[in-house]
């Protein structure tokens, strides 16, 4: 799960993006130290950042 350098590289902290997702910040934490979540979870995640569920989702960014 690529969500932290997706969200970094956007300039959002993990408070922003609780307020963009209304998903809460235990749940982002999570999913950042974890690399896993509910598909629902990722739809709105990637909705939200502009980004397909593979670049959310994807282990390591293709050469």
């Amino acid at each position: 799960m690529n969500l932290k350098v997706i969200r970094t590289g956007k300039g959002l902290s993990v408070p922003q993006l609780v307020e963009l997702t209304g998903l809460s910040r235990r749940t982002l934490q999570d999913i950042e130290k974890r690399g896993d979540c509910l598909v629902s979870n990722a739809i709105i995640i990637a909705d939200v950042l502009g980004v397909t569920l593979d670049e959310l989702c994807k282990e390591k960014a293709e050469d």
